[in-house]
């Protein structure tokens, strides 16, 4: 009898293992259609364009209505001292993306033109990065982009797409490639243009001389030139001169236009229905993925210029048509918070919302202001060292994970996002290369009350401009600025006269010894110290020095990403959804 009942025993044991067995290999055979591990959040990351950390209300502004953003911050943490590794838009997503400061992976420029300037170049975001985005792809979970890119898109070919979101882990994408314009509007100031066309247009003429001398040098046997170089520096002068030709009206066709996935859907775009578009690409994605493990990062194009907004939120704000844009923007946001709660998301993910930069000074129309308010903070976009330009507003939310309420006041930055997210999906930060951010969940959680940060370099182009030093021992932060920006007009603290600051040359003026800041105590940076009014002046400037030293020893020789040859338009690699040249479509018309 005892041994029947161990033999049945025995039979239902097996059973029961044979059940497990099954349960176990359908999990490992369909790992992307399980529930999610409840210990690995959703991301919902929310970059804004050029919004200044005045801008907002959380931070200080009481003109301008932004509930949602506010509401982000009071039930989550504000960080106070967020800062991007660039001050504008190309170079610091590149670190956003990536963890690390753009000049490690090229995307740094080295000549005036700090940003890709066409969709149509082959400077991007290098293949061999690694985004946070690929690695949580790799640890199964669904990832999209929906709004701006602006890390190129092809290299070699029109469809090789080496720099497009689909190839840096993302395995959806909405939006633009680019960046919005003026130019997209068709306005009276088109900005591209008016920046591009003397240049391009004396680079013609310079190297029509050029071809031109060489070839009657050669025909009259002055001096010995090969006729390979001079078809080369005569396609060189076409390339310019099609680039100059293109810059009056072509922009709008070559840059502002509409991808999903690798598809062209708009162009040129609609800019009367992009902010719908966009909203409900995220939405959407959100609900289709509402049951698995997702990250989405919402690129917004608000609130850069020429400031699209739609005709329910014109004439609303206090602030001109840069307030409507903003309050618009939180609106977007506050959607998107909706459908999280909606979907019964809020307590499983984790939000982030931050600008790329400071806001824009320079950004006119006649007597009316359309840039952003970097508050008490000095300078804006462009200017490579000054806090305006660099100091962005920093909201993380995580219900019963993060404590409400909460403000931090530590130097924190945008690469930070990369080691923190990838944490918490379960993944590895790459081992074989320098990273640069510090995973923010000891501040977030209050297990650690200070930054690990102790230096942060401020690079304006390839151009360091300044160095940030954390002390931790006295809990103090100065700021050491080797070299500035020449305001145009000098006491209008910016430069109106050029659109946008220069990193290099006679527009810059180097400090030796460096203009020396105690931001602990003057985050304005209105009062620079010196050795007779600051008796620690020489020990502060001496470590920093020894700093930056270290940190170029990390630095390694990359292609530069945003080289001349990289930043001018090249037509063969020009996205087109017809037959080039007569590149224009509408889908979403087409589907709707």
């Amino acid at each position: 009898m005892y041994l029947f009942h161990k033999m049945e025993n025995n039979e239902v044991y097996w059973e029961k293992q044979g059940r497990y067995l099954n349960i176990w290999l359908i999990l490992c055979l369909f790992p992307r259609t399980c529930v999610s591990n409840p210990s690995k959040p959703n991301f919902l990351l929310i970059l804004a364009d050029d919004l200044g950390i005045g801008d907002v209300g959380c931070y200080g502004n009481d003109t301008i209505r932004t509930p949602n953003i506010d509401g982000l911050a009071k039930d989550g943490v504000r960080l106070t001292q967020h800062i991007a590794a660039a001050a504008v838009c190309t170079p610091s997503r590149a670190a956003f993306l990536t963890g690390r400061y753009p000049i490690r992976s090229g995307m740094a420029s080295s000549t005036q033109r700090q940003v890709l300037f066409w969709n149509g170049g082959s400077g991007g975001l290098p293949p061999n990065e690694t985004t946070f985005a690929r690695i949580l792809y790799q640890q199964g979970y669904s990832t999209a982009l929906v709004g701006k890119w602006h890390m190129g898109v092809n290299c070699k070919t029109r469809h090789d797409h080496c720099h497009h979101p689909l190839n840096h882990g993302f395995d959806y994408f909405y939006g633009m490639p680019f960046t919005l314009l003026n130019d997209c509007q068709g306005s009276d100031d088109p900005e591209l243009a008016k920046s591009l066309q003397d240049t391009y247009w004396f680079y013609t003429q310079m190297i029509t001389l050029a071809v031109f001398t060489l070839v009657t040098g050669k025909l009259a046997n002055l001096f010995p030139v090969k006729w390979k170089i001079i078809i080369c520096l005569a396609i060189c002068g076409l390339l310019h001169f099609i680039s100059w030709f293109s810059s009056y009206g072509f922009t709008k066709y070559w840059n502002c236009i509409l991808m999903r996935n690798h598809d062209i859907t708009e162009q040129p775009m609609n800019l009367q229905k992009t902010t719908s578009n966009m909203l409900k690409e995220a939405i959407a994605f959100i609900e289709r993925n509402k049951h698995r493990p997702f990250l989405l990062f919402v690129s917004l194009l608000h609130v850069h210029t020429p400031l699209i907004t739609t005709e329910k939120f014109q004439g609303r704000s206090r602030h001109g048509l840069y307030g409507d844009n903003v309050e618009e923007m939180d609106w977007m946001v506050g959607r998107l918070l909706d459908v999280i709660d909606k979907e019964d998301l809020k307590n499983t993910t984790f939000i982030y919302f931050a600008s790329d930069h400071g806001g824009f000074l320079e950004a006119h129309r006649g007597n009316s202001q359309l840039g952003g308010w970097n508050g008490i903070y000095k300078g804006g976009k462009g200017m490579g060292g000054w806090e305006g330009g660099i100091r962005v507003p920093g909201i993380v939310r995580w219900p019963g994970v993060l404590p409400a309420g909460t403000v931090i006041d530590e130097p924190t930055s945008l690469m930070d996002i990369y080691p923190t997210v990838v944490q918490l999906a379960g993944g590895t930060v790459p081992q074989d290369r320098v990273m640069d951010g510090h995973t923010l969940l000891p501040l977030l959680r209050e297990t650690e009350q200070h930054s690990r940060h102790e230096f942060l370099f401020h690079y304006c182009g390839v151009f360091l401009h300044a160095v940030r030093w954390h002390q931790k021992d006295s809990g103090t932060i100065w700021k050491a600025h080797y070299a500035t920006p020449v305001f145009q007009p000098e006491a209008s603290g910016a430069c109106f006269r050029r659109g946008i600051c220069p990193c290099f040359g006679d527009s810059v003026t180097h400090h030796d010894p460096p203009l020396l800041f105690n931001l602990s105590q003057d985050p304005s940076e209105a009062n620079p110290l010196s050795a007779d009014t600051e008796p620690l002046f020489d020990t502060v400037v001496r470590r920093m020095r020894r700093a930056v030293e270290e940190h170029r020893k990390t630095l390694t020789p990359v292609p530069q990403q945003l080289s001349p040859y990289n930043n001018i338009w090249k037509p063969w690699l020009q996205p087109c959804c017809g037959t080039f040249p007569f590149c224009w479509c509408n889908e979403e018309n087409n589907k709707a």
